[in-house]
């Protein structure tokens, strides 16, 4: 069996790969062509997540053994075969190939082909230019974060319950006004 893998870039609009690769390869194997079609170094750390349809990531699948202390299971790459993590057509992945910045490129399994085979992976379509493998420090925005002490309890005074999602948030439901709350803190 064949997969084939459509891999886009949120930073390259023109940026486009396809990978056929062999359904019983590994996830190394994937990413050494995958690194060769775009001629990233393969002395950089990188991960495939698997992630759900709206790219939420899932299970990661390290280049490298990483030491957890979590009860996660650590997966690697060259112990991890497609076929075991992928068996449905437009399942998603992320390659995260720069952790600090925690840039991706976003990998769709575009096709599924039953009855053959294949020795060796290839890129099967090479468009533009991939985004930059290392984004020099100077090149990265950093985010502002402004803290006034002087600012309600919520940090807006617009704030509103409404827009939260309460999934997770037990009590959320129970909560009263919450300007009421903030008259509360502010006596403090």
């Amino acid at each position: 069996m064949i997969f084939k893998f459509l891999i886009l870039s949120d930073e390259v609009n023109d940026f486009k790969r396809e990978i056929k690769i062999d359904a019983d390869a590994t996830f190394l194997d994937l990413y050494s062509t995958l690194i060769e079609s775009i001629g990233y170094s393969e002395k950089e750390m990188a991960s495939f997540f698997l992630s759900d349809d709206k790219w939420r990531k899932k299970q990661e699948i390290t280049l490298i053994e990483m030491d957890t202390d979590s009860d996660v299971d650590s997966l690697v790459m060259e112990d991890c075969v497609l076929n075991d993590f992928l068996e449905d057509e437009k399942q998603k992945l992320m390659f995260v190939f720069d952790y600090l910045t925690d840039r991706a490129l976003y990998i769709e399994l575009s096709e599924i082909i039953p009855g053959k085979n294949l020795k060796k992976p290839f890129c099967s379509i090479a468009v533009g230019e991939a985004p930059p493998q290392i984004v020099k420090q100077d090149e990265v925005k950093p985010v502002a974060v402004s803290i006034d002490l002087g600012e309600s309890f919520y940090g807006d005074e617009g704030f509103d319950i409404d827009e939260l999602d309460a999934e997770g948030f037990e009590g959320l439901d129970n909560l009263e006004d919450p300007s009421s709350e903030l008259d509360t803190f502010e006596r403090f």
